[in-house]
């Protein structure tokens, strides 16, 4: 069985994409480049980039390549000038860019420890292996009750039609990746419940529907 790569990160530049699957490549660490046309979240919101290269891993090279890529950049941050911005956050900041390294890059992250170290304020490996643990743990808690998004796929599933049917899997079904490659669903089973009710109501809706309609042309035609 092939093993599945999962989006690892996204880029709106191919130049950039390339560059990470470099990296990746020169530590033997298997991945795919997969250019999608646009790009769709959670929330239901439209992203305003018209393509994004998404760079997939498999799930068990995760941690190896978050490891990997913090280690290349501990070169890159020993060049840099006092001109950028980290050097400018407070302590607090800065043990924001550690607590949530999810959403900086690799570079920001090594650059805010060795900052922080600079200060005084320099963490172990175990201490930021418990950050990383503790920040794992805040991300599996499921998305507020989705309440509206609910509401209005119970509405398009009486109505039938195929945006009943995606609101409905999507919230049954959608899974978010963590940074150590896991991955869980976005949602809370309740919602789940839900969505999958929506998902089946809209199923029979529309099948109703196209029945309704095929009907009175095979009797024109017999």
């Amino acid at each position: 069985m092939e093993p599945e790569f999962i989006t690892y990160q996204k880029f709106d530049d191919l130049a950039l994409a390339n560059a990470l699957a470099e990296q990746l490549d020169s530590h033997q660490i298997k991945y795919v480049i997969v250019e999608e046309s646009f790009s769709f979240d959670p929330s239901f919101a439209m992203n305003n980039a018209l393509k994004e290269y998404a760079v997939k891993i498999r799930s068990e090279d995760f941690e190896q390549a978050n490891q990997l890529l913090k280690q290349d950049e501990e070169i890159e941050v020993t060049e840099i000038g006092k001109d950028y911005y980290l050097f400018t956050f407070t302590d607090d900041e800065l043990m924001e860019v550690i607590a949530r390294a999810d959403e900086w890059s690799p570079f920001d992250f090594v650059l805010a420890r060795k900052i922080l170290a600079e200060r005084s304020k320099a963490m172990t490996d175990d201490t930021i292996a418990a950050i990383e643990e503790q920040r794992i743990e805040e991300l599996k808690v499921p998305e507020p009750p989705q309440t509206l998004w609910i509401i209005i796929g119970y509405i398009f599933a009486a109505l039938g039609g195929v945006l009943g049917i995606f609101v409905g899997w999507h919230i049954a079904n959608y899974k978010k990746t963590l940074p150590d490659g896991e991955r869980v669903y976005e949602y809370s089973d309740s919602d789940r419940r839900h969505g999958k009710i929506i998902f089946y109501i809209a199923i029979v809706v529309t099948a109703i529907a196209v029945i309704y309609k095929v009907i009175p042309v095979f009797e024109d035609n017999y």
